[in-house]
This record gives C-alpha cells, sequence and structure tokens, in this order.
C-alpha cells in the first residue's frame, strides 16, 4: 500500500506502475489521469481516473469496456482472469457455480453481449449469486443507451474499492 502524498510525488512511470492495474487492462487510464496529480483526495484521484474514461472517444471506451471478463464466463473457467476479477467475482461465489447456474449465465452473457456490445459489468463485491442474476436479468431490458453509462457506474464502484485497497489517504 502506498500514502496519497507518495503517490503524487511519483513521476508518470511509477505512477502508472502502481496504479495501471486499477482499470481493467487499461493502464492508459492512469496514465491520463497522472496529469492531473497532485491529488488532494482519494475522491479527487479516482474522479481523474473516471474523467479520463469518460473522455475516451467512443470506440476507446467500447474496446475498454470489452476487455472486461464477463461474470462466470470463459476467461473465469480458464483462470485467465486478472487476480482481481477472480478474486472480486470469487467473493461473489462466481466460481462455484452449480451446471444449471454455470448455463444460465452463460445465456446471460451472450445474450446482453448480443445486444449491447460488451460485456456485464457490475461490481459483485458484497453481492450475492441471486442479486447478481436478477440485476443481469433487469439490466438486459434496459434501452441500449443507458446501459453504458451504468456499465461505467459500476466500473466507478469496482475501481473506487480497488483504489481503496492499494492507497492510503494523505
Amino acid at each position: 500500500m502506498i500514502d496519497l502524498d507518495r503517490l503524487n510525488a511519483l513521476d508518470r512511470d511509477a505512477f502508472v506502475e502502481h496504479l495501471g492495474g486499477v482499470f481493467e487492462h487499461a493502464p492508459w487510464v492512469a496514465r491520463a489521469a497522472h496529469d492531473a496529480a497532485p491529488f488532494a483526495s482519494l475522491a479527487a484521484l479516482h474522479g481523474a481516473m473516471m474523467a479520463a474514461v469518460r473522455a475516451a472517444p467512443p470506440e476507446v471506451r467500447l474496446a475498454f469496456l470489452n476487455g472486461h471478463p464477463e461474470l462466470a464466463g470463459p476467461e473465469a473457467r480458464a483462470r485467465a482472469m486478472t487476480a482481481e476479477s477472480a478474486q472480486e467475482q470469487g467473493s461473489a461465489g462466481l466460481d462455484r457455480l452449480t451446471e444449471a447456474d454455470a448455463a444460465a449465465f452463460d445465456r446471460l452473457n451472450a445474450a446482453y453481449r448480443h445486444r449491447f456490445g460488451f460485456p456485464f459489468i457490475v461490481a459483485v463485491r458484497g453481492r450475492d449469486l441471486r442479486e447478481i442474476r436478477v440485476l443481469f436479468e433487469e439490466r438486459l431490458a434496459r434501452p441500449v443507451a443507458d446501459e453504458e453509462a451504468t456499465a461505467l457506474e459500476e466500473i466507478g464502484a469496482i475501481t473506487r474499492m480497488r483504489l481503496d485497497r492499494l492507497v492510503r489517504p494523505g
């Protein structure tokens, strides 16, 4: 864990080394956020990181969203997710599904990706399997125009939890 004052003093490369994994497969987010340093708080740091994502061109945001693993999907079964994602999905029991639950998630993942063009993204920490499945089904019925914003809000929740585990307030 690094404290915020020390993080603020790092050059861009060291900053990215510490925070490059906070956003799934997107060290560019930390690189972009570094320009806003120094940060008065973790909230300001996180806000700069989220602003970098939101300011990215639509095709970059879509690629960013597609860099996230499906819930209980092929990456999870192959154990090919980042350590952070594996831990988060495991905390919700997504690594211990029954055959029926796994099949249901496969159907939901395919339907969601077909409808929205990116995987279903939700902050799973603190949620149980039933709650996640209900959210999945509810969001599948939402308007396409709303779902990218919701996915980014969920990424905001996920990444804030990750930052809280990596950076101590100054």
